[in-house]
């Protein structure tokens, strides 16, 4: 099959989305598909033939750095003003027999992408317009996981303009707590907050990616994630950062993070949080697959934290690891995923 993936985009995930796009599109070129790894924010020039463009040698592969990228800089060098897509891109995603969509955070998670494609009528990996949206935003999601009865930690929402907020958020949320945008992933703009001033420096830090942000009570206890691949669950793992918390650098610098694969849980546990995932998964309106995080307390809750509708698959990524305990390779994950699309 020709199949373009997409990439890369404008987003403080867009280290982290290269990194994915390049391994999966050389996973697929092993797999014998010939592939196009295409920056949908750059677009492209089009040849007369556009499959031309797609390739069967491998790709260049791209790493997450400790700090996230320069989104200003990018703007200026790209010269697209507000615009999402560039040049040519919806012309070689019809080229093609499928988009596998790699685009971490923004646009390519929010069903912005997915709505886009889908008024083209181009098939595409993952979830559809609606989960997307859904599970991106963390207070619509929080809302739908309470009313299924998924237990979610207690939050508001608050603008970090408003004066009121700082004095609400101590007197309903109280501290410790965890301030974070709405519709960030990767642990962008969240911060662990022990303190008045750290309260402070966590809400200024928030501003400067989203100006809705959730605060929610910090829930102590065991770090999980549990995969979901329509309809089959993945072995729950935990994850244990050396220093701090699962942040952007914990989760894309090799060797800053334990992962235990499968968790050590006991059968109830694991039976618990698999129940969970099923739910989660279909009170947010996701198909193809996703990633759930939670934190399981001394009592034995386990507390959904954020739903994952396009998980990583850069070398530290949490799915791809769970895929393997199950006995699915990188290339057969990669394989799996664009067969879910082909059957949508």
């Amino acid at each position: 099959m020709n199949i373009v993936v997409l990439a890369g985009g404008y987003s403080p995930e867009r280290d982290v989305s290269l990194t994915s796009g390049s391994l999966i599109a050389n996973a697929l070129i092993r797999r014998g598909h010939r592939v196009l790894l295409l920056d949908p924010y750059l677009g492209t020039t089009l040849p007369a033939d556009p499959t031309a463009l797609f390739q069967t040698t491998p790709y260049p592969t791209h790493s997450v750095k400790t700090a996230e990228p320069d989104l200003a800089a990018l703007r200026e060098t790209a010269d697209q003003g507000d615009a999402l897509v560039g040049k040519n891109v919806a012309a070689l995603c019809r080229s093609a027999d499928v988009v596998y969509n790699a685009l971490h955070g923004d646009a390519g998670e929010d069903g912005r992408l997915q709505g886009y494609l889908d008024c083209l009528g181009i098939r595409y990996t993952g979830t559809g317009a609606l989960g997307a949206m859904l599970s991106m935003d963390k207070d619509i999601a929080k809302k739908l996981l309470t009313a299924a009865g998924i237990p979610t930690p207690k939050g508001i929402v608050f603008d970090p303009n408003d004066e009121g907020a700082y004095q609400r958020i101590l007197s309903e949320i109280g501290l410790p707590c965890v301030i974070k945008p709405c519709s960030c992933g990767s642990s962008v703009g969240v911060s662990i907050v022990e303190n008045d001033k750290q309260l402070r420096d966590a809400i200024a830090l928030g501003a400067k990616y989203e100006q809705r942000l959730l605060a929610e009570v910090r829930i102590v206890g065991r770090e999980l994630t549990v995969g979901y691949l329509q309809g089959v669950t993945l072995p729950p793992m935990e994850i244990i950062p050396k220093e701090g918390f699962y942040d952007y650098k914990n989760k894309y610098q090799a060797g800053l993070t334990e992962e235990l694969c499968p968790a050590p849980l006991t059968e109830a546990e694991c039976a618990y949080v698999t129940e969970l995932t099923a739910r989660s998964f279909a009170a947010l309106q996701l198909n193809c697959y996703a990633r759930f995080d939670y934190i399981l307390d001394a009592a034995g809750v386990a507390y959904c934290l954020e739903a994952n509708a396009l998980p990583g698959m850069t070398p530290t990524s949490l799915l791809p690891q769970m895929a393997a305990h199950a006995a699915l390779c990188y290339e057969d994950l990669c394989e799996y995923i664009v067969q879910l699309a082909l059957q949508k």
